[in-house]
């Protein structure tokens, strides 16, 4: 047991935005049960590596973290940690398979233990042995009707307790942009995807706990909500109401202190006319659509366990440009799914030339565990998926960088993340943040005699474009963040 006046934890976090917002719940539970959070492992009693489990490259990425902390432990002049704890999707997807193949983590722990997690580092700090999680698949643990979830005891990460006087999550970064998860789950069985299997069945978040959070966050000196799920275009099913992101989104975008809300994780399947509407022409919602494409062949989407096709989504393109005209649009896709053919590919090629899309991350397939795909036919080589991934990601690299040149001479709204030396840096409403690239601003005139600042909301004119990133000049500050959020940066 450490002899520290106090028990030291740190907090390292793999994956996406979602996990991110399990971090910090995990962080605010922490502190409640005696522990105090410290930035690096070395000063830590026990580390607490939050995986990600979504394909092999994210994975050893986390199992790396778990090596690397381990690796800290009788180092000479570090006192480091007595304890390195696996949660997080990885642990929770592989249980004690995990914690045979890695003996370096003293214990693999599921979701079901985030609630009590500081007594479980205290017993793993007094030498317990602390049981490996057992995975099952979390989609049982919940009614297959939607509308009856709301009863089940299952805890779903992310979703932490709101009242009145508190907000269950700590900020474990600055800076004037965070994720809001509104959703966990999913209730669609795409081939290729294990998520549902270790994430659970759709759940929706009360609108009054998220409008809670948003208001909690905007006093953390947030100046941007990012809408995270698994599914956002689901959300609200589980509360009896189809429609209900069309409701709760104006009412995000009015919280005060918040200047731009931008919902990701859409389903095209599920983009209903009135939700499009909504994302696009109320106030204060980024001009931005997250659309999970994965492909634009009928044939492989099919296949996949998806619907649509080329025609559908350039159709729902041209719907939202006439909606809003600088909309930013990204997507992902899958190349080499079994069965698909040359033909296919030459199909989501010439649909990315015509989508104009503004970001589009390439993913080649991959089997995973316990999904569909795994023992379908058609099975492509290896070596065959990567030749098909480059060929995509060049287009996509010329055809993003050539929407972005597209922009030269029009105005943009930046919110400003960072100031240094003459030049701001955030990104512009079509531009997810850490996602699809960033604008970086030139100030001069009125910004140099009262000096932008983290936080504000910019419009500048777009003068230049280095690939997807922009280059503009300023033109005037449209909404100051509260001086008493962010410390003022001299330019």
């Amino acid at each position: 047991m450490s002899t520290r006046a106090s028990r030291r934890v740190a907090l390292i976090t793999l994956g996406c935005a979602r996990n991110e917002v399990d971090s910090e719940e995990l962080a605010a539970r922490l502190a409640t049960q005696g522990w105090q959070l410290v930035d690096e492992a070395a000063d830590a009693d026990a580390v607490l590596v939050n995986t990600c489990g979504f394909v092999d490259a994210a994975k050893k990425d986390s199992i790396d973290a778990l090596l690397a902390a381990d690796d800290l432990r009788g180092q000479e002049g570090i006192d480091g940690p007595q304890a390195v704890v696996a949660v997080g999707c990885l642990a929770e997807r592989y249980g004690g398979d995990l914690a045979a193949s890695l003996p370096e983590a003293d214990a693999v722990l599921g979701f079901d233990a985030y609630p009590r997690i500081g007594q479980h580092l205290d017993a793993v700090l007094a030498g317990a042995e602390v049981p490996a999680h057992r995975p099952r698949d979390r989609r049982s643990l919940l009614p297959i009707t939607p509308v009856d979830r709301s009863a089940a005891a299952v805890h779903v990460p992310g979703h932490g307790a709101v009242t009145q006087v508190a907000v269950e999550r700590r900020r474990l970064t600055a800076g004037p942009v965070a994720a809001l998860k509104i959703s966990s789950g999913c209730d669609r069985r795409c081939a290729f995807c294990a998520i549902p299997s270790f994430r659970g069945s759709h759940v929706s978040r009360p609108a009054q706990d998220v409008l809670a959070e948003a208001e909690w966050l905007s006093g953390e000196g947030v100046r941007e909500l990012v809408l995270v799920s698994e599914n956002s275009t689901s959300y609200g099913k589980d509360l009896g109401d189809l429609r209900a992101l069309e409701g709760l989104l104006p009412r995000l975008a009015a919280v005060p202190g918040i200047v731009r809300v931008r919902t990701v994780y859409l389903q095209p399947a599920e983009l209903r006319p009135s939700l499009v509407e909504v994302l696009l022409t109320t106030p204060g919602l980024a001009p931005y659509l997250d659309l999970s494409f994965q492909h634009a062949s009928p044939g492989v989407l099919r296949r996949m366990r998806r619907f649509g096709g080329a025609e559908h989504f350039l159709d729902l393109l041209r719907r939202g440009r006439a909606l809003n005209p600088e909309l930013g649009a990204r997507s992902n896709v899958i190349v080499g799914f079994p069965g698909e053919t040359e033909a296919d590919v030459d199909v989501l090629a010439e649909f990315l030339v015509e989508a104009e899309l503004d970001a589009v991350g390439v993913f080649g397939y991959s089997d995973e565990d316990g999904t569909e795909a795994v023992g379908l036919p058609g099975k492509i080589e290896v070596e065959e998926i990567e030749r098909r991934r480059v060929r995509i990601t060049d287009l996509v690299e010329q055809l993003t960088a050539d929407r972005a040149a597209g922009r030269l001479g029009q105005r943009v709204q930046v919110l400003i993340e960072e100031v240094t030396d003459g030049l701001a840096h955030g990104c512009a409403g079509h531009q997810q943040p850490e996602v699809d690239g960033a604008c970086v601003v030139r100030l001069s005139g009125p910004a140099r005699q009262d000096p932008v600042r983290v936080g504000d909301l910019v419009e500048a004119r777009v003068v230049a474009t280095e690939g997807v990133d922009l280059i503009a000049e300023f033109e005037a500050v449209l909404d100051r963040a509260p001086r008493g959020a962010v410390a003022a940066v001299e330019t």
